[in-house]
């Protein structure tokens, strides 16, 4: 639609002598005319010339927000029928004019009909425009020019048909233009009063207002006091389904349509009120909505009947939309909470995909952070694998989309894959392997200090509006802020997890008396390390101690507390304390530390040689046995408070341990939880360590197969997969210890009573060199029979026997002389002139240690030496 930028009152352009005396004959003759008679004269003139078809005028009716067609001229009923009654939001030619203010031509309408959009606010000089396609003549245009008062406030519309395929000319425009002038003086708007009531307006006669109500899209009724039908116009005769002489001087409420739409109650409530009423109803037969609106009136009532399916369809959309921006609100509280509940990088990227990119209809995500002068790919959703592995191989000045955005510290948005190829010809090697077609680069910036970039993009191309980018950008600081927290944090965490596995073992010794591995699983939710801690600790006599604690609560304090006593027991398993005097110094140790400091501990003693197990325990889960038939049990003791709490003594229990099963030590968090107490994970505890340690049946006939022995590291993984699953959120560190036990094959221990007096230090010789002959360790037998000799002499002098002598041929060969006296050898300085005092020092030189335990009858001094090279330790 051509758009004339021309003020409407100049006249640019010289008029032909013709259109001169036109408008003298209208200044003559205007005054002698009544009604619409002026308006049709200077409708007349005006299709005559501009060599027009016909022509119409329309009248501005400001409260309806519409034009009405009061007069037309040259054009049957039927072409003209469209343009009756026109909206203001309409993009027909009368209606822009006026918009505009200015003249408006509407080319021909192409060959299918079709309705497009109202012009938009751009005013551009050409707009592809059909308006009422249906209504015009093929080849036919319309003209329209603005009828304006002399103070420029627009009353209507004079239009013209032309039969051509271009503009009409500049002169024609400017005689319209002055035809309009002149029936300004005579163009008044509608009044409410001559639409409602048909009276006529002024100076308009009531001819003109009656055939624009006549002609109106809209239904319009009067009704006497007895609801009789004393007035119907064309479209409400086509709503009721009748022609005017079967509708006049009825009863309306008599009509099957009307009865259907609810307008009798209506009806009663403006007549009870005295005031106007309405309501919004299907019409019975008709698609869409329609408004009734009841007036009462002296004579009766006026019923006003427009569809409003047009309006209601716009409601629908602006609720939608409003629902739309409610949600997306929704949303983006939704993550805001979640990135300030976030604790990690992964849980902050994991929240923006979860939460950020729904309320946009994006659907992937890039986020890089800078460190160290380079960018680190932090988190993705939803590129293909293959695209993230390539663009990570580039460097960063590659890809020059990234680089204006670092650069510039500015957003950067990309509709189109054109768009992006155009601007940033460099990605055309890789833009297409993304499969995204939309994009909007974000800068991330907290404090002030760029951090990073994020990408959100879109699988279709989109038009950025700017509620999107602004709203984008404001999240993107969002974003930004919780990054940078969550770095934070994960640098902080780190460092307090180094420290907290330092004072860990990082393996495990290798001992003969078991096989053995340990697990530790942090937290996975929570800001701070725990005071969990395992041990295994070799002892004399090839006997190990196996430890577990927990020390309450988490914390650096905590992980502190850790390191000190799993050095204290460290210390005290030196001292070859049994498992109650162990707990005893330990709780004094915790004791120590302040009234808030509380641990539990499990402290296990295994003998190869003897098979049995000692055990104490201050307040932690007991100790989960498994035979290797898969039975597996806790041994029902008492357990004691946990350190601090408690008040020795403690207890110490025994239990017989079959070779080949399995001595299973864990920290609460394994089987405790929000959602599982202690007892029923100790059950599920006993389920899983029988499932996995259970050897599979046998078929039927076969012969019974040996026991298998299960790997204490596999074992250890088949019980967290069973236990603690990789997907749950535990807010407990957990700590597991399993040792498979080991024998100390029979014919590798002898044991001697030795007789009690000075013959007992000859007898240990004899018993030790036949011995180490059976063994095969003749080269041992001198040393040996050096270090019984001096053990047994000082039992003898020093000590109440009688003395027992025992040999271990394990991993070494071992040396143990009992007695009956609690008595504790101490190795002293002998002056040079001293006969004796240097016993203790002759077996510290000749053995690789040597060292003194207690035992439920007296003490035991024991020696180790390392074995000749051939020889293997003796453990099954």
């Amino acid at each position: 639609m051509g758009v004339d930028e021309q003020h409407p009152h100049s006249a640019g352009t010289r008029i032909t002598r013709s259109a001169r005396t036109r408008l003298r004959l209208l200044g003559s003759a205007g005054g002698q005319l009544s009604g619409t008679g002026p308006l049709r004269l200077a409708l007349g003139q005006a299709v005559a010339g501009s060599g027009a078809l016909g022509g119409m005028i329309h009248v501005r009716d400001p409260r309806r927000g519409e034009m009405c067609l009061v007069a037309s001229m040259g054009l049957p009923d039927h072409l003209i029928a469209g343009w009756e009654v026109l909206t203001e939001e309409d993009s027909a030619a009368p209606v822009s004019c006026l918009r505009y203010r200015t003249h408006v031509w509407s080319p021909p309408p192409p060959d299918v009909p079709h309705r497009a959009p109202p012009p938009s606010s751009g005013r551009s000089s050409s707009e592809d425009f059909s308006p009422r396609a249906g209504t015009l003549p093929p080849g036919s245009g319309v003209a329209s020019v603005p009828v304006l008062t002399a103070d420029g406030q627009p009353v209507g519309a004079l239009s013209v048909l032309v039969e051509a395929q271009g503009e009409i000319g500049g002169a024609e425009r400017a005689f319209l233009r002055m035809v309009a002038d002149w029936a300004a003086d005579y163009l008044r708007p509608v009044s409410p009063a001559a639409t409602d009531t048909g009276q006529a307006g002024e100076p308009l006669g009531g001819e003109a207002v009656g055939s624009a109500v006549w002609r109106m899209n809209d239904g319009l009724l009067a009704l006497d006091h007895q609801a009789r039908l004393t007035f119907a116009n064309a479209a409400a005769l086509k709503l009721l389904g009748a022609s005017a002489q079967e509708a006049l001087g009825t009863v309306l409420w008599d009509h099957p349509v009307i009865r259907d739409t609810g307008m009798a109650a209506c009806h009663g409530r403006a007549l009870a009120n005295r005031a106007p009423a309405g309501f919004d109803t299907r019409w019975p037969g008709r698609a869409g909505w329609y408004h009734a609106r009841l007036d009462p009136v002296p004579d009766g009532l006026v019923i006003h009947i427009t569809d409003i399916t047009e309006r209601r369809a716009q409601e629908a959309e602006r609720s939608a939309a409003q629902r739309t921006a409610a949600e997306r609100v929704m949303r983006m509280g939704e993550l805001t909470s979640a990135l300030a509940e976030a604790l990690t990088v992964q849980d902050v990227v994991k929240a923006v995909a979860d939460r950020m990119l729904p309320p946009f209809g994006a659907t992937g995500l890039i986020c890089q952070l800078i460190e160290n002068g380079r960018l680190r790919m932090v988190g993705s959703a939803g590129y293909p694998e293959e695209f993230l592995e390539t663009v990570q191989t580039f460097m960063v000045s590659d890809m020059s989309a990234i680089v204006q955005v670092l650069s510039s510290r500015t957003p950067h948005f990309l509709s189109t894959p054109r768009e992006y190829a155009e601007q940033h010809p460099d990605a055309l090697g890789y833009l297409y392997r993304s499969g995204m077609n939309a994009w909007a680069f974000l800068p991330l910036i907290a404090s002030d200090q760029q951090i990073g970039y994020c990408v959100v993009s879109f699988a279709r191309p989109r038009h950025f509006s700017e509620e999107d980018r602004s709203l984008l950008i404001a999240l993107s600081g969002l974003v930004a802020q919780a990054l940078e927290r969550a770095r934070l944090y994960d640098a902080e965490h780190t460092r307090a997890q180094e420290l907290q596995r330092g004072l860990l073992p990082r393996t495990l010794p290798a001992v003969p008396a078991v096989a053995a591995e340990a697990r530790y699983l942090p937290a996975t939710e929570g800001v701070q390390v725990g005071g969990d801690w395992y041990d295994l600790i070799p002892l004399s006599g090839e006997r190990v101690a196996l430890v577990i604690g927990d020390v309450m609560g988490h914390g650096l304090s905590e992980a502190a507390t850790m390191g000190r006593l799993r050095t204290a027991v460290h210390t005290l398993a030196d001292l070859e304390l049994p498992p109650d005097e162990l707990l005893s110094h330990l709780n004094e140790l915790v004791g120590d530390l302040g009234d808030d400091f509380y641990a539990t501990c499990l402290y296990t003693v295994y003998d190869p040689v003897t098979n049995r197990c000692a055990f104490a325990s201050a307040g932690h889960p007991p100790l989960a046995i498994v035979h290797p038939d898969g039975t597996a049990h806790f041994p029902h003791v008492d357990a004691d408070p946990p350190l601090g709490a408690a008040s020795p003594p403690f207890e110490t229990h025994e239990v017989r341990v079959p070779e080949g099963s399995h001595l299973v030590l864990y920290t609460d968090g394994l089987v405790e939880s929000s959602t599982v107490d202690i007892d029923e994970g100790m059950d599920r505890l006993a389920r899983a360590l029988s499932r996995v340690v259970a050897p599979p049946p046998e078929p039927p006939g076969a012969e019974s197969a040996p026991t298998t022995l299960h790997d204490p590291g596999r074992l250890c993984d088949a019980l967290i997969s069973a236990l603690v699953p990789e997907q749950a959120a535990t807010h407990d560190d957990a700590a597991l210890l399993i040792a498979r036990t080991r024998s100390l094959a029979p014919g590798r221990v002898v044991c001697w009573a030795l007789p009690d007096g000075p013959i007992a230090a000859a007898e240990a010789r004899r018993r030790v060199t036949g011995q180490l002959s059976a063994w095969h360790l003749d080269e041992l037998s001198m040393t040996t029979e050096l270090l019984v000799s001096e053990l047994v002499g000082n039992v003898v002098r020093h000590a109440k026997g009688p003395p027992r002598l025992r040999l271990l041929y394990g991993r070494t060969l071992i040396c143990e002389v009992s007695d009956g006296s609690l008595t504790t050898p101490r190795i002293r300085r002998a002056a040079e002139t001293d006969e004796g005092g240097r016993g203790l020092q002759l077996v510290a030189a000749l053995s690789d240690r040597w060292g003194m335990r207690y035992t439920a009858t007296g003490k035991c001094i024991w020696t180790e030496q390392a074995l000749p090279a051939p020889s293997r330790p003796a453990v099954t």
